[in-house]
């Protein structure tokens, strides 16, 4: 019979281990003492911090796979103590608190932080971006008044009324005052700032031109009518075209901020829908669970949500009518009666500019001609469908500006029929100075066409601060009245995120 391994002689072989290298022998002792196996080397790195140390390998796992990463088990714990925590009632509930406070508090914060960035437009539309679309306007359109004031002193000569003078020597001042607010009001990356800039450089330099045409023309040097010209048309190459870029850039800038103070909070909605639906289903299991149909800590929190979603609604219905209606009332009629008023004074100065070149062109005649028939528009057209400057403001003006406007369109019918007139006796009759007197005179009271266009030109004026009031009027206040709804939803998602904690720790303390 085979002696049994461990039995044999002392000193013999022990077969090696399945799937292991051979065991060293044991060594033999005296009869009698115990034998120790042989001492084993550790292996390198062996111990907790091996797989800290360099070169060292991850320990194998079971079959020789990779040890799991510290990470993946770390959120294996995470899910294996979730799933532990919800077996458990208490458990289903300590959960479903921390899920509805979060969706309540962020359902709050979330909703005031888009009424502040809705807010922040709506100020932004008030105090910024309609005053100085308001300003570009103005720049444009009494730099268009001074080059025809100045054409009409120059043709007046030695009998210019004082008025007039004044007229453009304010037109020049109020130019280069706005110019140089709308500079410090602009950030130094706005696109407006190359605009005002040249207007800033150009201004000055027109003026120079203007003074030495006027002393040329009292003196009576013909280089005076020279200069004139040249200044005029500096400011219709330079400087009016330039006031239109600053004009456009102005009004984009109000088009963006209408744009995002009339959003709709999407995000805000649906986190609000997301949270309802939670304490619905919430209640739903409690009540299938528990068979009592109400919570009032649930209820409590479904109210505050329901009610910061509904005063989000009406908030928002509010202030975007009273936006539309301030650009409906006031900034878009606004727009297209500064359209009508630059293209009133583009025809004046036209009409003076060809009584000061005496006939040797027929630019300014072709350049009236053009002014006026944009703002008649197509004579093809009824008034209601005109595309008309003067037709445009007329239809948009708010009820109260009407009659302004339409005064101002009966005057331009008046001037262009004086104008026709003063231009048949200077073709017909050759008669320049006759044509002149019928244009433009110092005599009061005068029935001449610079009367008829001063006529249009006050009409215009009133219907613009009408137009100006009615925005203020509808715009101003709405940035507080998103504010105040902003800090509303904002407490309303601490209530429901306080009502929901105590509505579930009232079931929570009936496991105790």
């Amino acid at each position: 019979m085979a002696t049994p391994a461990g039995n044999g002689a002392p000193g013999a072989p022990i077969p090696a281990r399945p799937n292991g290298p051979p065991v060293p022998p044991r060594t033999a002792g005296a009869p009698g003492t115990a034998v120790r196996p042989a001492a084993i080397a550790p292996a390198p790195f062996a111990g907790p911090h091996a797989a800290a140390q360099p070169g060292a390998l991850a320990a194998p796992g079971p079959g020789g796979a990779p040890a799991p990463r510290p990470r993946a088990v770390l959120a294996t714990g995470v899910r294996a103590r979730l799933a532990q925590a919800t077996r458990t009632a208490p458990g289903r509930l300590r959960l479903a608190g921390v899920v509805l406070t979060v969706l309540t508090v962020a359902f709050g914060g979330l909703t005031a932080w888009q009424l502040e960035t809705r807010a922040q437009a709506a100020d932004r539309v008030v105090s910024y971006s309609q005053p100085l679309s308001r300003d570009a306007a103005e720049i444009h359109r009494n730099l268009a008044d001074a080059a025809t004031t100045a054409a009409t002193g120059f043709l007046l000569a030695g009998a210019e009324p004082k008025e007039v003078r004044d007229r453009y020597e304010q037109d020049l001042a109020t130019a280069a005052k706005l110019v140089a607010q709308a500079a410090a009001r602009t950030t130094s990356t706005s696109p407006a700032q190359d605009s005002l800039a040249r207007l800033n450089q150009q201004l000055p330099a027109y003026a120079g031109l203007v003074e030495t045409a006027r002393a040329d023309n009292r003196q009576g040097i013909p280089l005076g009518g020279a200069y004139l010209r040249y200044a005029s048309e500096q400011m219709q190459t330079v400087l009016l075209p330039t006031a239109a870029e600053l004009a456009a850039v102005e009004n984009q800038e109000l088009a963006d901020d209408y744009a995002a103070a009339e959003s709709v909070p999407w995000a805000a909605y649906g986190l609000a829908a997301l949270t309802l639906a939670a304490l619905a289903w919430v209640q739903l299991t409690l009540f299938r669970r528990t068979n009592r149909v109400f919570n009032v800590g649930l209820l409590g929190a479904t109210a505050a949500v329901l009610a910061g979603a509904l005063w989000l609604t009406v908030t928002g219905l509010t202030i975007s009518s009273a936006l539309q209606q301030s650009e409906r009332e006031g900034a878009g009629p606004l727009r297209a009666l500064n359209s009508a008023r630059v293209d009133v004074l583009t025809a004046r100065l036209a009409e003076n500019l060809h009584f000061v070149a005496r006939g040797s062109t027929t630019k300014y005649v072709d350049q009236w001609a053009r002014a006026t028939a944009h703002l008649a528009g197509s004579a093809d057209l009824p008034p209601e469908r005109s595309d008309g400057s003067l037709p445009q403001a007329v239809r948009l003006a708010p009820s109260a500006a009407q009659a302004s406007v339409q005064e101002a369109a009966k005057q331009f019918d008046e001037w262009r029929t004086r104008h026709d007139a003063a231009r048949a006796q200077e073709t017909g009759n050759a008669d320049y100075q006759g044509a002149l007197d019928a244009t433009v005179t110092a005599k009061p009271d005068a029935a001449t066409a610079d009367a008829a266009f001063n006529a249009t030109d006050r009409a215009l004026a009133r219907a613009a601060d009408i137009e100006q009031d009615h925005f203020t009027q509808a715009a101003v206040g709405t940035g507080g009245d998103l504010r105040t709804t902003a800090v509303a939803a904002a407490l309303l998602g601490l209530v429901a995120a306080a009502a929901a904690l105590r509505g579930l720790g009232r079931r929570l303390a009936e496991y105790r």
